[in-house]
Formats: structure tokens, sequence, C-alpha cells
């Protein structure tokens, strides 16, 4: 597979995309898997009078366009008619299509791809779930769940938020779909949006799985970068807020033990204490900004953290006491 370049301000969808459309498959039932699975996401019947039909392929991708095309003249050696439409409004992107003007080809294609049935009793009618023997083997189910996606599927920059998605017309049609991605240990929910069905993933960990599911390896690879850089950004950020936490906290106390060892010293005055109070009491005044260890080291001879921290907290309870007794 050729390298893509992924520079430029290309949506991580478009980028996914055309990873996807890049794969080639050489078997006829992948291709007939993805095809299907591309009409039926992105495809519609246009009626152009008695019995007379035609099949068109729209999107505004011309990667999945192009993907259909290959496909359509590999397999039916028919020739689709391209066309454009550029949009005007909002500078839109352009909109591609695909027509299959003949009837016969039509019908032709919807039928080999199960999607288009006939009975004797019915004749002519759509299946709006996904056929077996369109997922029958492994490789197809991959091809589909490809196809699926670049017909109607979509994923959020990895950046902001973890969300892939296919938006499909039916029920039907979602729930075949989302049993079909369950069928490689993922757990796909459905949810209605509108005139839309919507199968979706949320966690990280099943989406890259998904990708990795339809051979998106690239996408993968990105997403897993882009998963590593976010965990170490907010592993330092809880690392940095618990820093701070502790930082205040420290502050907090030291403010507090002057702010008694003041108040002592101005009700009987620091003589009054002990020997091993009065000289913590000194020191804190004199570095109310450094570590209860710095302190500890700084007396003669030194003493734990704890030791300071035992005597700074009765100071503390002397200063209650004087508090409690002009009360």
């Amino acid at each position: 597979m050729a390298r893509l370049n992924w520079g430029g301000k290309m949506f991580f969808s478009s980028k996914t995309k055309m990873e996807l459309s890049s794969i080639k498959l050489e078997n006829s039932c992948c291709q007939h898997a993805a095809l299907s699975a591309v009409i039926r996401m992105t495809g519609s019947i246009e009626i152009r009078g008695k019995d007379k039909l035609n099949l068109k392929i729209v999107s505004e991708n011309a990667d999945v366009i192009r993907y259909a095309f290959k496909i359509i003249k590999r397999l039916f050696n028919i020739t689709p008619l391209l066309m454009m439409k550029k949009k005007r409004r909002l500078k839109k992107n352009n909109v591609y299509a695909l027509v299959i003007e003949s009837s016969d080809d039509s019908i032709k294609v919807l039928k080999d791809l199960k999607i288009l049935h006939y009975t004797s009793d019915k004749g002519f009618h759509l299946h709006y779930g996904i056929d077996d023997s369109m997922v029958k083997n492994s490789c197809c189910k991959r091809a589909y769940l490809r196809g699926a996606f670049l017909g109607g599927g979509s994923i959020t920059n990895p950046e902001k938020t973890y969300h892939l998605e296919f938006l499909c017309h039916n029920y039907k049609y979602a729930s075949d779909l989302s049993i079909l991605i369950n069928s490689f240990g993922l757990k796909s929910k459905i949810v209605e949006r509108k005139d839309y069905f919507v199968v979706y993933l949320k966690k990280s960990e099943q989406i890259s799985h998904l990708l990795n599911v339809m051979g998106a390896h690239s996408s993968l690879l990105e997403m897993e970068n882009i998963r590593v850089i976010k965990g170490v950004r907010n592993a330092v950020n809880r690392l940095v807020n618990c820093d701070t936490a502790n930082l205040n906290k420290t502050i907090n106390a030291s403010m507090r033990q002057v702010e008694n060892i003041k108040y002592i010293e101005q009700k009987i005055g620091l003589k009054k204490l002990s020997k091993p109070l009065r000289e913590i009491a000194e020191l804190r005044l004199q570095h109310p900004d450094v570590s209860l260890k710095e302190l500890g080291e700084m007396l003669v001879p030194p003493i734990s953290k704890s030791g300071v921290n035992h005597r700074l907290r009765k100071l503390d309870s002397i200063a209650d006491d004087i508090k409690n007794s002009h009360n």
C-alpha cells in the first residue's frame, strides 16, 4: 500500500476513508461485500418512468466515489456516469455522484449485491437488512464494514473526543450492522437521530479495535499515538494539580503556625516556652516558607520531620488554650 500523506488540515475521518479506499480487494466476494455496503449507505434508486430506474451513488468524498467506480467497473464491466456538483453556499465541499443509467445494469448490480430481491409472489423488492451471503466469510465481514464506513461512517478527531458512528437509513439495517460489528467482540449501540439510526462506538479501545478490523492501520497508529500523548498530558496535569494542592496545604499550615506563634509571643512571650518549643517557634518565624523537613535540619542537633510537626502542633495547642482562657 502506498504511503499516505497525512499533512494539512484534512479531518481525521477523511484521512481514514482515504486509507480504507486505498486497500485493494483481491477476492470477488470481498468486492461484492464492500460495494454492497457502500450502496446501502449512500446509494439511491431513481425511478425514471415505467420500468425504468437508475442507480445513483452520492458522496462528498471523492475517494469513496473513486473506490465504488473501480469495483463496479471490475465486477460488472460497467462504466458509470461520473458527475460533480459544486456547492456554492458556505464554501461547502463538492458533491460527487456515480450513476448507472441503464435499468438492466442497475437491476443486475442490485440483485448481485443482494439489495434487490425477486420472488414470484412479490416481484422485485428491497432487502432492508444485510444479506447473510454478503458476509459469510471473515474477510467479507471486514470488507463490508470497510464499505459501510466509506459510505456512511465518520470518526471524530481523537485529540478532542472518541466517537465513531455509521449513519443508517432504517432500523433493520442499523440492527444488522450493529450485530456484524459486535461479531468481532465489540459493543456497538444504536440511537435514533432525526430520520436516521446511528450505530456508534464511544470507547477508545473499541474504536481502535474496529479500525484494526477494517484495516485502517495508519489511522489506528495515529489514534494510539494521540491516546499516549493525551495520557501523558493528563498524568502530568494530575501531578501538577497534586503538587499545587500540597503546596497550598503547606502554605496554609505555615501561615497558621506563624499566626499562632505570634499570638503566643504577644500574650505570654516565647521565653515562657520550653527550650525545644521556643527554638522551633523562633525558626518558624524566621523561615515561614520552608518545609518541616528543612526546619528540622536547621536545629542542633537536627530532628525529623515528624518531630518538627509534633512541636508545631504543641504550639498550636498552647495558642488554642490561651484563646480559650481569654474567652
